[in-house]
């Protein structure tokens, strides 16, 4: 099932259809700040598994989930004086940040890195931050890609691809092909692991 959503102004009730598949286990691809990505609800073992057999990634890194604000990061992510004052200025935004994970046992296993690390983010979109929001809790983010990595944001492209192996795509206009930019916020000063969309200027790059 496609849904067309308004990306500034997205319709609750088509949200609503959204997060109920969420809540009842769904998949679902959506848009972010960024790219598209496949997610369900980061509380949900089945539905994660059906995401990493859709990626074909087990055993490899976990993925990251997207919260709708500080205190939904807070949560589930120790997050220091200088992590918080980072993040404050770049969320909502096009970054994903590592921080070390707090309430582990709370967490699928598969959700937190050998290293008891967790990737997070906030996008800067409205469709996002309203199924986050809806669900009441942080829905897990991976990118959608072909099998040898290529960033796909057409969504005709994508219906075709994974039409059949998730419940709902939510069409929200043109994305870009470039991810988020990955910071370690673990240690006493931010480490990029990965450039993407976000501008490295403010962080002092």
């Amino acid at each position: 099932m496609i849904l067309k959503v308004h990306p500034i102004t997205p319709d609750q009730r088509l949200i609503g259809k959204a997060v109920d598949r969420l809540v009842a286990g769904g998949v679902i691809i959506y848009p972010t700040d960024t790219v598209y990505g496949i997610g369900c609800s980061i509380k949900d073992k089945s539905a994660i598994e059906r995401v990493y057999l859709i990626k074909r990634q087990r055993n490899k890194s976990p993925f990251s989930f997207v919260c709708a604000d500080l205190k939904n990061i807070s949560e589930y992510a120790h997050v220091s004086n200088f992590a918080f004052k980072i993040m404050k200025r770049l969320i909502p935004g096009p970054y994903t940040f590592i921080l070390p994970a707090a309430r582990m046992k709370q967490l699928p296993k598969l959700l937190v890195s050998k290293r008891k690390t967790v990737g997070i983010r906030v996008p800067d979109n409205p469709i996002t931050l309203a199924l986050v929001r809806g669900l009441g809790g942080p829905i897990l983010s991976t990118s959608v890609t072909t099998a040898d990595g290529e960033i796909l944001n057409d969504v005709e492209e994508i219906s075709s691809l994974f039409g059949n192996q998730v419940d709902i795509i939510i069409d929200g206009g043109a994305k870009t092909t470039e991810p988020s930019t990955v910071l370690d916020l673990t240690g006493e000063d931010p480490i990029v692991l990965r450039e993407g969309s976000g501008d490295l200027e403010v962080i002092g790059y």
